[in-house]
């Protein structure tokens, strides 16, 4: 999330794709109600007439799966109507920069780009990458007797060239490859009137005027696809296009359903991280050396090194020496795709023994769920922490399955709610909040880090007098959070947020940080002489639980803090929480100034250029050097920021520029191309490559009644999407055990279009059969309007919609619905394709 909750105050138009805010995110509908009542535009993209889409200002439906086409019609309409903000474009984002000539795309190879090898289903990304030019710049350096001397080396610097329509730019490519997405093509495969999409776009494409701003608002409606990652891509491209990024009221903002997602990825609780997105080593990192030569040395990452040096001083304290690497050959080394759909695979294989299930239902929640519940009883062992006992704890009993052919031993470990333990909590949109314990819980249930801090002293108590050096990465790990019964959470926060081990000093010798200090940035790692004498555990967390001031003079940790003053009246909100990074709250906020320093317009002011004291200055932390001019000059010969100039505002990308095109980093190109779902009902319309052409689609256990088996058109016509309720919450958990929200929610119910229900001969309120290639469902029927049919290249496609939350455990039961959902996810997340799949609807 590029902006805060409080910003969609300040947008001229709110686009929601993807998400329904109305009824899953009610308390951000204040924002949207309260800059609509100043004018500003509300328009929903969705495949249903939801509650968001009730109201808007205007409203187009779309067919699962087909948003990129969408997307990129609104780039191409914005392009041919030269609605895009071209200063920004010019300065901001690479469409300058001129590519590989013999990159070719799906509008020259039918669907794919240059690259693609058809036996591993992957792409070599030579032709991808920027032409370059060759620079000489003087440089000091010592000689044999260690005088400074100059000496003329020789850079490689991203070919730049003076027009945006020059032969081989970014922009020029772009165009070609966007200007098959028409609106016409839209009302062929997205099953969207034209007149509607036309509508949309010139309601949202109006805010590229440097006086106007829009926002993009998504959840996972645009990223649980097999092309989830590419969505969003898609939707930063099109901000990019029109100067949405980094200004008030703009960026692409994700909305979380629960309160901590966004703290749980910054956590690294995905297999391929570490804590601050530093990026898990795999088998390829045979040394630390290895590891952090991935960093990019021409932006901020040249800090990266730095930054998980302290990451392992906090794990391993004393032991992490420059002399080991720092203990970086304690941590694991990942082999291979460890994502959810892969670890069931391997479970399902019997290749995994255990398993922890921390506050998770897979049971449930799990795509093909029926195959992952099997999965479970190939484990000799389960641990479940949770409130109550899940669906996954008691898989073993699930309808149909006889207790005795379960050989796992189930461990139910009772946990607490979020408001039965204390600790810090992350919004979407980056700021951290501390929550105090309200209420105590019941019997033994106990927190999640009791749980954990129970469990690693019993396990560092095994090995205690070991000998063994395979066994050092569990004696020397830094376990210091206090005594039984419960640790303190104060005592992680600090580690969390950092601290000095010993002095820490700059280049000169001078001390930043006294031995013991709370670290107040992540500045000061970047600065510091000795910066292995700091520990943290999240350099993007740094300064969180330092003492800072609330607005009115009172000193706090700032996660603690509560001030409610607002300077500039933009709702940032600067004195209550802390908002990572650096408490700043629109990233890539130097884009909200003309490259000349100055504002963009007066009602969007955010940071700006202060001649007079050469300085940056405004109303939130600048995302960029405080003190470079607008004028600085990059010098190819610097590292990090040196290396980039007084207009490159995406300081974390190594040429500084937010990318319209991607070089690096995506599986299956540097555009979003559209590709069907792996089950669709119809053919693509714009290439001979149906779907994503390197997606894995597993084929485990193919043909059998519980097995990886996609469903085609034929005998599946009708596109299924699954959804969220406002009364329930995730897998059904905790909702589900509620007398009051059983009885407004009480089951499993499908939403089935008029025409449809007339078709099968289903009356509301009957029952229902919902049948997949994995197996099938009952659900009550709920006919209604809500769900029209599309037609779609020609064809009549009818569409129905399910809530997740169900399943046999609680008051509220039901069939789970991911019982019939396919084990596909996308290529380069791998999270499942939840949103767009095939099923028959029959009355049962």
């Amino acid at each position: 999330m590029t902006n805060d909750w409080v910003d969609l105050k300040n947008a001229d138009a709110i686009f929601v794709i993807g998400a329904n805010p109305a009824s899953n995110h009610p308390a951000s509908f204040t924002w949207i109600n309260d800059t609509r009542e100043r004018g500003a535009k509300l328009i929903v993209v969705d495949p249903a007439f939801t509650r968001t889409a009730a109201a808007a200002d205007l409203y187009a439906p779309i067919r699962p799966g087909t948003d990129i086409v969408f997307l990129g019609a609104l780039m191409s309409y914005a392009i041919q109507n030269k609605l895009y903000n071209e200063e920004y474009i010019k300065a901001y984002t690479n469409a300058l920069t001129l590519v590989n000539p013999d990159f070719k795309g799906p509008a020259d190879l039918n669907g794919f780009f240059s690259g693609f090898n058809k036996e591993t289903s992957a792409y070599a990304t030579a032709t991808w990458q920027y032409q370059t030019d060759k620079v000489k710049v003087t440089v000091k350096e010592k000689d044999a007797s260690g005088k400074d001397v100059d000496v003329e080396k020789e850079f490689s610097v991203p070919k730049q060239a003076a027009n945006l329509d020059d032969a081989g730019t970014v922009w020029s490519q772009l165009k070609k490859h966007y200007a098959r997405y028409t609106p016409e093509m839209v009302e062929r495969v997205c099953g969207t009137p034209k007149d509607q999409f036309l509508q949309v776009a010139r309601t949202f494409c109006a805010t590229g005027a440097p006086d106007k701003s829009g926002t993009i608002l998504y959840a996972m409606g645009q990223t649980q696809h097999t092309v989830g990652t590419q969505n969003v891509r898609a939707m930063a491209m099109l901000q990019l296009i029109l100067g949405n990024i980094g200004i008030p009221g703009g960026g692409v903002n994700a909305l979380r359903g629960e309160s901590n997602v966004q703290g749980s990825t910054d956590m690294a609780l995905l297999f391929g991280d570490l804590p601050g997105y530093l990026g898990a080593p795999t088998d390829r990192h045979g040394d630390f050396k290895t590891y952090t030569a991935k960093f990019d040395t021409t932006s901020y990452w040249v800090n990266g090194p730095r930054f998980a040096t302290s990451l392992l001083k906090a794990w391993y304290g004393d032991a992490a020496k420059k002399e080991n690497d720092y203990c970086f050959n304690y941590l694991p080394k990942t082999s291979g795709n460890y994502s959810w759909i892969s670890m069931f695979q391997a479970m399902y294989a019997g290749k995994l023994k255990g398993l922890i299930a921390m506050g998770m239902n897979p049971a449930v929640s799990g795509p093909n769920a029926r195959m992952e519940r099997k999965s479970l009883e190939k484990l000799d062992w389960l641990v479940v922490m949770d409130l109550f006992e899940t669906e996954t704890a008691g898989f073993w009993k699930a309808p149909g399955v006889d207790p005795k052919t379960v050989n796992t031993e189930v461990f139910l470990l009772p946990a607490l709610d979020a408001m039965e333990k204390e600790g810090s909590i992350v919004t979407s949109g980056r700021r951290i909040q501390w929550r105090p314990r309200v209420a105590a819980g019941p019997g033994d249930a106990k927190t999640d880090l009791a749980i954990l801090d129970r469990l690693a002293k019993a396990i560092k108590a095994v090995y205690a007098g070991s000998t063994d050096a395979k066994d050092r990465p569990i004696l020397d790990l830094n376990w210091l959070y206090g005594d039984d019964p419960e640790p303190d959470v104060w005592l992680v926060a600090r580690e969390i947020n950092g601290y000095a081990l010993d002095d820490v000093k700059d280049a000169a010798g001078a001390t930043l940080l006294a031995k013991g200090a709370l670290l107040p940035a992540f500045a000061t790692i970047a600065s510091a002489a000795n910066f292995d004498a700091i520990a943290c555990g999240n350099w993007l967390y740094a300064g969180y639980f330092a003492p800072a001031d609330d607005g009115r003079g009172i000193w706090r940790p700032a996660a603690r803090r509560r001030g409610q003053k607002d300077p500039g009246n933009l709702g940032l909100y600067p004195y209550w929480g802390y908002t990572w990074p650096a408490n700043r709250h629109i990233i890539y906020n130097r884009a909200s100034a003309r490259p000349d320093g100055k504002p963009w317009a007066e009602n969007k002011k955010l940071i700006w250029w202060d001649a007079e004291k050469k300085t940056w200055t405004g109303y939130d932390v600048p995302d960029f050097a405080p003190t470079k001019a607008p004028d600085a000059k990059a010098n190819p010969a610097g590292a990090g920021l040196a290396a980039q100039s007084g207009t490159d505002a995406f300081l974390m990308k190594a040429d500084g520029k937010g990318w319209l095109f991607a070089p690096a980093g995506l599986a299956e190109g540097p555009f979003p191309e559209h590709y069907e779902p792996v089950e669709s009902p119809v053919t693509n319309c714009l290439s001979a490559c149906q779907s994503n052409p390197v997606v894995k689609v597993w084929a485990t256990d193919k043909g059998k009644p519980v097995g990886d088996n996609i469903g085609t058109s034929d005998k599946f016509p009708i596109v299924c999407t699954t959804f969220r309720l406002v009364e329930h919450w995730q897998s059904g958990t905790m909702s589900r055990t509620l007398p009051w929200l059983a009885e407004i929610q009480p089951e499993l119910f499908v939403m089935i279009g008029a025409e449809l229900a007339n078709e099968r001969g289903i009356k509301n309120g009957e029952i229902a059969k919902i049948v997949s290639a994995r197996g099938e469902i009952k659900a009550v029927a709920l006919v209604t309007p809500r769900m029209k049919p599309l037609t779609v290249d020609g064809k009549k496609v009818h569409m129905v919609r399910m809530p997740w939350h169900y399943g046999w455990q609680g008051l509220a039961t039901g069939d789970v619905i991911n019982d019939i959902s396919p084990h596909v996810g996308d290529a380069n997340t791998m999270i499942p394709e939840y949103k767009a799949f095939l099923v028959d609807v029959r009355k049962a």
